[in-house]
């Protein structure tokens, strides 16, 4: 089994989504209001974002670089609220083990060096490594799922971890808050992102609902 996922976004016209532009257009709480209406206690975001909003300035550099080598776990506590980072190689540094009332997880890949995951034990955060090369992402559900007790997350970005989970199958819904502003400028990522297959087909969506939130704001839901 694994966790209800639904990918929750504020975007703009033009499906850009970088956070100091949509800030501009709607800089009230009605992403977060939303959030709290799809009933997700956890939440997931990709290195990047992390690296933005909760991790330290300075990588993680190890002294010994042997990786973990093997699917492994640790439960730093059990809480029914997690913000979860996707951190493949194990490169961010934490100034805590929570934020915003959840407790951080960590999930990296098999990769990953075995010193890395000893100084997350020790800062008391918990983690997931399960994957050679990358990480397994439908074992990684599976563990959140069995494991810490995750049964509904919201993925929140940015576009590249959006597009894995969309690649992998793993999302059963989409919750776009689409902005009136238009952004425009060249090369900048789009709320799903990063899928290297160009024949892969377009995923289909099935409207489920729809309102008008904030100034102007739309707020869409489909599930996949």
């Amino acid at each position: 089994m694994r966790p209800y996922i639904i990918c929750h976004m504020m975007v703009l016209v033009d499906g850009r989504i970088d956070c100091d532009m949509t800030e501009q257009i709607e800089s009230g709480d009605e992403y977060y209001e939303a959030l709290e209406q799809l009933e997700c206690p956890s939440m997931l975001m990709g290195r990047v974002t992390m690296q933005m909003h909760y991790a330290d300035s300075e990588p993680f550099i190890p002294n010994d670089v042997t990786p973990i080598g093997k699917e492994s776990f640790y439960v730093a506590c059990q809480s029914g609220k997690y913000c979860v980072a996707v951190d493949t190689r194990g490169m961010l540094r934490w100034p805590a083990s929570g934020f915003d009332g959840q407790s951080l997880l960590v999930v990296v890949s098999e990769d990953c060096s075995a010193e890395y995951l000893d100084v997350l034990t020790a800062q008391g955060i918990s983690w997931i490594a399960t994957g050679k090369g990358r990480i397994n992402l439908h074992r990684a559900m599976e563990m959140l799922c069995g494991y810490f007790g995750v049964e509904r997350m919201a993925v929140t970005g940015g576009g590249h971890i959006n597009g894995a989970f969309l690649q992998e199958g793993l999302l059963d819904e989409v919750s776009l808050m689409i902005a009136p502003g238009v952004d425009g400028r060249k090369g900048m990522t789009s709320v799903f992102d990063g899928i290297d297959d160009s024949n892969r087909p377009a995923t289909k969506l099935k409207f489920r609902d729809v309102s008008v939130v904030g100034d102007n704001t739309v707020w869409i839901r489909y599930r996949v």
